[in-house]
């Protein structure tokens, strides 16, 4: 297990919404006017109309009284827990900050917020730097600098791929304070000794972090294949030979509360939460080890589809007429640019660090390495032009394997899209970026989903997900 903060790309501001919760943060700008009784505000609405929050970026709107979502009434707890997200999420965006700037920021009274700050200073949610580390404007005595708590709550995730086990620590600041990983052939392997394994290292990861003064907030899973949307069963995952799985059982000892998420859904997720406000808000993130998942982010939001299985790019037909994939079709996608396949294409063996032996072939110039890949990215970059076609994304990222092959993958996938995408303006080349996760972004993704959750319900303990 290493310890200490992030590796590349793995921190950055967690200001941003967790996804598909509509914005914590509320949904119309209001200011708190009148005095504030005990554990509640008054709203009014001023000028300046609706203001919604997406991921990655926050736009402070304070809640107010009235209409919430689909027409129901907000009650005043309702409100308070808004308000509350929204101090964290200002806190977290734009640390260390005033009370009087974080005021200025949401639309809130400085009295009401500094009601609001107290309590989540007494829950260990945030910490009071002092007015030393803010810069003085030389006007007036200085605030106090408020912080998120390093020693506060933290997000446990954990990841399970067909060839290994993972599981890492996220504090609230966004710095992977524990972290483990193991190989392991999980291929056909029974459900019950993979989470009895994946409980283990979870349960080493959530001591360390509680050994470092932290408190952890609950527990999301990664995986290769279709969840339920919500719940925590694996309702099929081909390449681990997985089918109507529950995890709840298995992992009932772990922190709660419990949700569990596609990979490729927690990769993409990662890269909004993690990068600052500085990722697109529309692009298609494709990840791949064993098979090949995609997830579709439009407008800041995950589009998960009406049973939360959207996205199973690797089982798009390339050929109808081609091999037999695990999934009972033919000719998919995984089937020409999946890692076996590719593997095999190469002449070399699959197993745990395959994928970088690939790489080292393919760097020292081997032709049936850099072969491979190369008929991999025209099978990507088919699939991938019928993804551009009809969603239009500012880029596709590549996540998971591929980042670590890119260098081989891409000119033939963006031939593929050059020839391909009807958008006469669109060069294909810049279409497609790299991840700065690479193979981290699902199991990142999965500990940032806690601390969403903890951002989105401060005092209350959300689920993660969404």
């Amino acid at each position: 297990m290493s310890r200490g903060k992030a590796g590349k790309g793995s921190r950055g501001p967690i200001a941003g919404t967790a996804e598909g919760r509509g914005g914590s943060a509320g949904n119309a700008r209001a200011a708190i006017t009148g005095k504030a009784g005990k554990g509640g505000e008054r709203a009014t609405r001023p000028g300046g109309g609706a203001a919604g929050t997406k991921a990655g970026r926050p736009e402070p709107a304070a809640a107010k009284a009235g209409p919430g979502n689909g027409g129901s009434p907000l009650t005043q707890q309702a409100i308070r827990q808004r308000n509350l997200s929204l101090v964290m999420r200002t806190v977290a965006g734009r640390a260390p900050i005033s009370r009087a700037a974080v005021a200025g920021q949401v639309g809130l009274t400085r009295a009401a917020v500094s009601t609001l700050v107290d309590e989540l200073v007494r829950a260990g949610l945030l910490v009071e730097l002092g007015p030393e580390a803010l810069q003085s404007s030389g006007v007036g005595r200085p605030g106090s600098a408020l912080a998120l708590n390093d020693r506060g709550p933290a997000g446990i995730g954990a990841e399970i791929g067909v060839d290994h086990l993972a599981a890492c620590a996220v504090d609230l600041r966004g710095e992977v304070r524990a972290r483990v990983r193991v190989a392991a052939d999980n291929r056909g392997r029974p459900a019950g000794p993979v989470l009895a394994e994946l409980a283990a290292l979870v349960d080493r990861v959530a001591g360390e972090a509680r050994a470092e003064g932290l408190r952890p907030a609950g527990l999301a899973v990664a995986v290769p294949g279709l969840v339920t949307r919500d719940g925590h069963t694996v309702v099929r995952a081909p390449n681990l030979g997985w089918s109507r799985v529950d995890l709840g059982p298995a992992l009932r000892d772990a922190p709660a509360p419990l949700s569990v998420d596609n990979e490729a859904n927690l990769g993409a997720l990662a890269e909004l939460w993690t990068s600052g406000g500085s990722a697109p808000q529309d692009f298609v993130h494709v990840s791949a080890e064993i098979g090949i998942g995609a997830a579709i982010v439009v407008d800041g939001r995950l589009l998960r589809g009406r049973h939360g299985f959207a996205g199973e790019l690797g089982h798009v037909p390339i050929h109808p007429d081609g091999p037999a994939c695990v999934c009972g079709g033919r000719g998919c996608l995984e089937q020409y640019a999946g890692e076996e396949a590719v593997l095999r294409a190469a002449g070399l063996a699959s197993g745990p660090g395959a994928i970088d032996v690939l790489a080292e072939h393919a760097a020292r110039g081997d032709e049936a390495a850099r072969g491979a890949l190369r008929d991999a990215g025209s099978a990507l970059g088919i699939a991938l032009a019928g993804a551009v076609n009809l969603l239009d994304p500012e880029t596709v990222v590549l996540g998971g394997a591929l980042s670590r092959l890119a260098p081989w993958l891409l000119p033939a996938l963006e031939e593929e899209l050059g020839r391909r995408v009807t958008d006469p303006d669109r060069p294909h080349r810049g279409t497609v970026t790299v991840s700065r996760l690479g193979s981290d972004g699902p199991l990142l993704g999965a500990a940032h989903a806690v601390v969403q959750a903890v951002l989105d319900d401060p005092v209350g303990g959300g689920t993660p997900g969404g």
